[in-house]
């Protein structure tokens, strides 16, 4: 306890929301102050063998310490040691820290981690009708939680999960390792997660998050893993991270067509920085396609992605409604990838059959620049809707083709404008003059370029 003590001053966190509309949100990092009160989970009779189910030990253990939310929060405090749990839940003004050398790993019985509803704004679980398994560890309507430690890991164990998947077993759509719902004031740092049964981290419906200094990993052949999920949340910022799955890097969302629309909840105002991606079957950046409540105002800049499949995606379809705008993508290296950029209205996935086929979303302001790129199959593939074409402004662009390599550019029902491209892109956005563009965030800031 003389450790957690220590650490308990050193990170034991309350968060203090602050920062602006309209900069760049990882410039405001919350203000991190002392827990006064921590508890270890083996004074809960948690048991680090591996094989001993501690879900109970956990659930008491904040359960107990609910009753500080009103005395400045608390901290519990996870020792090294391999501590095998179901589903359990987190409270306000907590600080979950987990020690060099402990692991939290999941329970391979899916009796131990129960079911939920269906996000509201999706209608249904994602990946089966109806219900959906919980996450492993969750918050709902929380304020100030804290989840971190001294480079700790959280295994899911995903296994069985992916199994499951891929044999249509399922008899709910899978959890996620942390998903945090409704929520406001979330920190995610220091540690390690591994082999999500889907998502690694999804916040949704949140404010004011930090992820930072974290490492997602999961084989490249686990289907669909997924990193982190931005999701109908705002005032966001990625940073200092590894991400390396079998899917996306990270994915953004905002809902599934009819149920998003009805939502109406965006994901905006995200900064996503400093980090290192590798997608193996999916994208290291994907906005969509399930983006109804619309998807906004997101700088994503000093990136390295490498060995995957696409850089960076834009993924929506007709029914989906919604928009995918005021988006920045600069300083980026992109390295043994197929295709570097990538636009598509045709993810025709639905949840129902009640979408509106006349709901089009709108696909614009989106900026691409300052990028290098070694190894690229495709620079870019953007199809874009008829109806809604894609709009994209490009510059100081250069890819170096591979020798497999038999295009450069695809487009379709994309318009648009470029300066200092290489190979030279599409003939709708091969401009010989670069407009001037502002791209408006909020409250008259702007940034030109």
């Amino acid at each position: 306890m003389i450790v957690a003590l220590l650490l308990l001053f050193a990170l034991g966190n309350a968060v203090e929301v602050i920062g602006k509309e309209n900069e760049e949100q990882c410039n405001y990092k919350p203000k991190l102050d002392p827990r006064p009160h921590s508890v270890s989970i083996v004074e809960f009779g948690a048991v680090g063998d591996g094989k001993t189910l501690n879900t109970g030990a956990f659930q008491n253990a904040i359960f107990y310490l609910n009753s500080f939310v009103d005395k400045g929060g608390a901290q519990l405090y996870v020792p090294p040691g391999k501590w095998l749990t179901g589903s359990f839940n987190l409270t306000n003004h907590l600080t979950l820290f987990l020690e060099k050398d402990a692991v939290i790993l999941g329970s391979q019985n899916p009796l131990h981690w129960g079911v939920t509803d269906p996000l509201p704004s999706y209608g249904r679980g994602f990946e089966v009708p109806g219900s959906r398994y919980r996450s492993l560890v969750n918050g709902y309507k929380l304020h100030d939680v804290v989840i971190t430690g001294n480079n700790g890991t959280i295994d899911g164990q995903g296994s069985f999960w992916w199994d499951a998947f891929l044999s249509h077993t399922l008899n709910h759509s899978r959890p996620h390792l942390v998903e945090i719902v409704d929520s406001v004031g979330v920190v995610v740092s220091n540690l390690t997660f591994l082999n999500a049964p889907a998502y690694n981290i999804h916040p949704v419906y949140c404010s004011h998050i930090l992820i930072q200094n974290i490492s997602a990993l999961a084989p490249s052949s686990s289907p669909h893993t997924v990193g982190i999920v931005p999701d109908s949340s705002d005032h966001i910022c990625i940073e200092n991270s590894n991400i390396s799955v079998g899917y996306d890097a990270i994915s953004l969302k905002s809902g599934w067509d009819e149920h998003g629309i009805a939502y109406g909840r965006p994901t905006t105002y995200v900064q996503i920085k400093q980090v290192q991606l590798q997608a193996a079957t999916g994208s290291a950046i994907a906005f969509g396609s399930q983006m109804s409540g619309g998807i906004s105002h997101v700088l994503v800049d000093h990136i390295h992605i490498n060995n995957s499949f696409s850089g960076v995606d834009f993924r929506t379809a007709v029914g989906r409604g919604g928009y995918i705008e005021n988006i920045i993508v600069s300083d980026i290296v992109v390295e043994n990838t197929h295709t570097a950029f990538n636009a598509s209205g045709q993810w025709t996935n639905h949840p129902d059959e009640e979408y509106d086929p006349s709901a089009l979303p709108v696909l614009g302001q989106i900026t691409l620049r300052d990028v290098v790129g070694v190894n690229i199959t495709v620079a870019g593939s953007f199809s874009g809707l008829k109806e809604s074409p894609f709009e994209f402004s490009l510059s100081d662009i250069s890819l170096s083709l591979n020798s497999i390599s038999t295009t450069s550019w695809v487009c379709s029902n994309v318009v648009g404008s470029s300066k200092s491209v290489f190979p030279k892109p599409c003939p709708e956005l091969d401009t010989s003059s670069f407009a001037f563009i502002s791209t408006r965030w909020s409250d008259g800031f702007s940034m030109s370029l």
